[in-house]
This record gives C-alpha cells, structure tokens and sequence, in this order.
C-alpha cells in the first residue's frame, strides 16, 4: 500500500544502522539497553498530547515509532520476527476481539463491546480477570487498571458512597497507625488509602493519573509564580510560614484563570 511506503522506508533504514558498515551506537544497543529509550518516548508523547500540539504529538509519535522499529529490528537479526509480524500480530488480534465489526455479531452498546471483549480475552487463556496489566506500570495507573478489571466482573461497590465511606475508613486507620508510630503499618495503611483513592476516581469516571499530573502541574506554576515573584526581595529563603501562604495566595491570584489543557486517557 502506498501510504505505507514511509513504514518500510524506516525499516530498512534501521537495517541499515545495525548493518556491518551501520552506526557504531545502533549497532551496539541491546533490547535492555534500549528500555530506558521506551520509556522516556512514551512519556514525550504524552506530554506532547497533554500540550495541544499536533505537530509536537506527530514528532514524540515518531520517536516512538523508531523505538518498535529497533526493537523489532533486533529480534529479526535473532530469527524471531521483524516489524510486519508485530503489525501482523495486533492486526490479527484487533480483527478477532471486534467480531461485531468483522464478523457477524450484533452489539448495541459500548458496556456490550466491553463484555465481549474480556470473554475473548478469557478464552485466548487468560486464568485470572487481572491478567493482563503490566507490573511496570506506574503505581497509580496500574491501581486503576487492577480496581477497574475487578470491577469488570462484578467486584465493586454498588454507588459511589460505599467508596466514600471505605476512603474514610482507610485515613481513619492510618491515623491509628501513625498514633503507633509503626513506621510499616503507616505505609501500608497509606497505601490502602491512596488504594481508596483510585477506587474514588474510578466511580467519578475521572482518570486518577491525569488528574494527579494536572494537579502537580498546577502546583508547579504557582510555586514558580510565587518564587519569581519573591526574586527581588530574597526568596523564599528565611520567610516564615506565613508570608509564605501570603505569596501562595498571591501566585493562586495572578495564575487564577490560567487553565491547563485537559485530556481525556484512552487506553492504554
């Protein structure tokens, strides 16, 4: 197909690179070697989305499409696979995981697609329903995707006010362990409420990772508000708490109708 003639052109531009007259650094790099390269092109990408700038999201979406490329590139020199048998791959699975797109059955609903979906996934040997989440997940994320498998199967709260009550039996039981000054259970109880929290999230249909990075980033430009703000008289070094708050609330006010950019999560 011809739209897809940049695709092979990247392939046998990274055959080149790891050839015998390619790049030393190409042709020195291991599948290891090149985790920390995933990692940080799938972040790019998704600050990329977050900053609204489609061509700073096609440019990170390159990146990471060079990352599959090497990877797959490597396992072709081991006599495994290459890039079309990864393409082949996902294509074969999204083909039989949407029989209602290609095939014959009948769905009138994005719940019923949803159900139809994990019985597959069930039957392509998957034992437990949260199978299927990676352990390398950041922690907030992969809570939500373990709260939510669970939940797929019928393992929830009824309403949102069970998950209320549970947030607040959660901190009730860290405050007891931090009365015992046992240092392990106020981690784990801490846990179980940050848990609760993500179960919370879950039920208001809102995405416990953006709205924790939005949070952060808000964060981040008041309190860099309020440092370029105190610059001239000294900083924030030697103010006391007070003045501090009066700064804060001062940068709360300059920044008051600044608004980050929000996107909705699509999984992943």
């Amino acid at each position: 197909m011809s739209e897809l003639k940049n695709t092979a052109r990247l392939v046998r531009i990274m055959a080149r690179l790891r050839g015998e007259a390619g790049c030393p650094w190409d042709r020195a790099q291991t599948l290891e070697s090149l985790e920390k390269w995933l990692l940080e092109e799938t972040y790019e990408v998704l600050e990329a989305i977050q900053s609204g700038d489609a061509e700073a999201h096609r440019a990170e979406l390159g990146d990471l499409l060079l990352q599959i490329a090497f990877q797959a590139q490597i396992r072709s020199e081991e006599g495994a696979w290459g890039f079309d048998d990864v393409a082949e791959a996902i294509a074969d699975k999204m083909e039989r995981r949407h029989p209602h797109v290609f095939g014959e059955l009948t769905v009138t609903s994005a719940e019923e697609v949803r159900g139809i979906w994990d019985s597959i996934k069930q039957a392509e040997g998957r034992e437990s329903a949260l199978d299927g989440v990676p352990r390398a997940l950041p922690a907030l994320s992969r809570a939500a995707r373990i709260g939510d498998k669970a939940a797929s199967v019928g393992f929830d709260w009824p309403d949102i006010e069970g998950v209320v009550d549970k947030a607040h039996e959660e901190l009730a039981e860290l405050a007891e362990a931090r009365a015992t000054g046992d240092a392990a259970a106020i981690e784990d109880e801490l846990g179980d409420v940050l848990f609760s929290l993500v179960n919370l999230a879950r039920h208001l249909k809102v995405d416990p990772e953006g709205a924790l990075r939005r949070s952060t980033a808000k964060f981040e430009r008041r309190f860099r508000e309020m440092e370029r703000a105190l610059r001239a008289t000294g900083g924030l070094e030697g103010l006391d708490i007070e003045a501090m708050e009066r700064a804060w609330q001062a940068a709360k006010e300059i920044l008051k109708d600044e608004a980050a950019p929000r996107h909705d999560a699509a999984h992943s």
